[in-house]
């Protein structure tokens, strides 16, 4: 938003600013936030940041916490919900000491870590990635675990468990179960809140390309953005969340992005398209390839899909995660790649066409992951398979143009699946991980805490007593 200090000063003249806002990533992904009196910022502050404790954000232990943020005024935006007015701005990490040394574990670093390294491939010097933002809006959700009691509970107006709801008013239209796919009003309730994200969005340089009722019957809904620089998406992306949110708070509702809050109904996913470009040029174009891609196109799917089952450590980090990764539900759990075919883990859209917008989408992420990780460890991904020339179609990803949910039990059997548990993940992750290393991106420390702070939510998971366990065992 802004290029130098003097034109955050006059904006803030201009608009009455009276609070600036720094946000800063932790490492499993959530924004954390500290304020200062607009007329406290100075140019000094962009060279020496301010303190804070890293050990509370996950990064460094008690014993030597001390670390510094540096705002970054190119991700500065006026703050939509705060009663006095406020500007925004992302904040990189880094350790104390004259000057500031980069911490290497921050996971914006590392996003711009991998697009160093692609642009010294001489592959690409851009990768443009489109994330598709679904999540449920609820009306009501309550959950408690303790020792004598666990259970979580959750309410939406258009809910098909409303039916028959006699407590006051009811005027039906209710959504069934995996039937909201573009449903028109009065069935969509949430239209209006939807329009209203987007224009937020689009004021802080997130512009929409649509959005619509999901599927999922209670209040699922997506927005999907177009296509922008991977680094800067990884920050629209955590500004998306924080809008819809918030949002969302603001109208008396709830949003969420856990992956699959409802059983039996449709998961939230965040899909992520991608496509490299070089000197303005699209690379992943070949109107003699397959479904119109290039060799290069195709190393970069053969690459993302070797690595599929570790990339699933970073893109789906969360134990609720594997509950969206099931057979039925339009979520992929094939290792495979075809054109127009959403069962298969990389869909190419038929209907993009035109070189400048041939590309594929990974279908399996959700948006429990850091944005920063799981883009810049898709991009190594597929770097990798370019350098080394990975071959889907010799591997054995495919192309399968059939619904792979129908395939039979000794079809199904030739194709490699996703990790059925984020303990399967994680291991995957632990033992392949060398391609995330290159050019000195992903820390080797920072994986290995991420592979022992999420085994530890594994085993936390795993020791609680699960209600259907009560069904199925109580009476033995």
């Amino acid at each position: 938003m802004f290029r130098n200090y003097d034109e955050l000063k006059k904006f803030c003249q201009d608009n009455d600013v009276k609070m600036i806002d720094f946000k800063m990533i932790d490492p499993i992904g959530r924004w954390r936030h500290l304020t200062i009196p607009a007329e406290r910022f100075t140019p000094r502050t962009l060279e020496d940041g301010f303190a804070f404790d890293g050990s509370s954000y996950g990064y460094l232990k008690i014993e030597k916490s001390d670390m510094v943020f540096i705002p970054d005024l190119n991700s500065a935006f006026m703050d939509p919900f705060w009663e006095l007015p406020t500007v925004s701005m992302i904040g990189d990490i880094f350790y104390c000491g004259e000057p500031p040394r980069r911490f290497e574990q921050d996971p914006r670093g590392i996003a711009r870590a991998a697009e160093d390294y692609m642009r010294k491939t001489g592959i690409a010097d851009q990768m443009l990635i489109g994330p598709e933002f679904e999540f449920f809006v609820f009306s009501h959700v309550s959950y408690e675990t303790s020792p004598q009691r666990a259970f979580f509970e959750i309410d939406s107006e258009q809910a098909d468990w409303n039916m028959g709801d006699n407590t006051g008013p009811n005027l039906g239209y209710k959504n069934p179960r995996k039937g909201g796919y573009h449903v028109p009003a009065p069935w969509d309730v949430l239209q209006d809140l939807r329009s209203e994200m987007c224009i937020m969005l689009e004021e802080r340089g997130l512009p929409v390309k649509y959005h619509h009722h999901e599927v999922g019957g209670p209040g699922q809904v997506e927005i999907e953005p177009v296509f922008g620089p991977m680094q800067l998406w990884a920050d629209k992306t955590m500004l998306a969340k924080y809008i819809i949110k918030n949002l969302a708070i603001r109208r008396g509702l709830t949003a969420t992005f856990m992956p699959k809050p409802v059983f039996g109904d449709a998961g939230s996913g965040m899909h992520i398209h991608m496509l490299l470009m070089k000197d303005d040029q699209p690379i992943f174009y070949d109107p003699n390839g397959y479904s119109g891609l290039s060799q290069t196109a195709l190393y970069a799917i053969g690459g993302v899909l070797k690595h599929a089952r570790a990339l699933a450590a970073l893109t789906n980090p969360s134990t609720n995660s594997y509950k969206r990764l099931v057979p039925g539900y339009e979520a992929p759990v094939s290792i495979c790649f075809a054109t127009a075919n959403r069962s298969a883990v990389i869909r190419i859209p038929a209907y993009a066409n035109r070189p400048e917008e041939k590309r594929f989408e990974f279908r399996c992420p959700d948006a429990t992951c850091n944005p920063y990780l799981a883009y810049a460890a898709l991009l190594m991904a597929a770097l990798d398979g370019i350098e080394n020339r990975i071959d889907p179609v010799a591997e054995g990803f495919g192309p399968y143009d059939v619904n792979l949910y129908n395939l039979s039990g000794e079809e199904k059997k030739k194709i490699k699946a996703l990790p059925y548990s984020l303990e399967d993940a994680l291991k995957a992750l632990e033992a392949d991980h060398e391609f995330l290393l290159k050019g000195d991106v992903f820390p080797k420390p920072l994986i290995e805490m991420w592979i022992n702070n999420k085994m530890k939510d594994v085993a936390l998971v795993n020791q609680f007593p699960h209600p259907q366990e009560f069904f199925l065992y109580y009476d033995l």
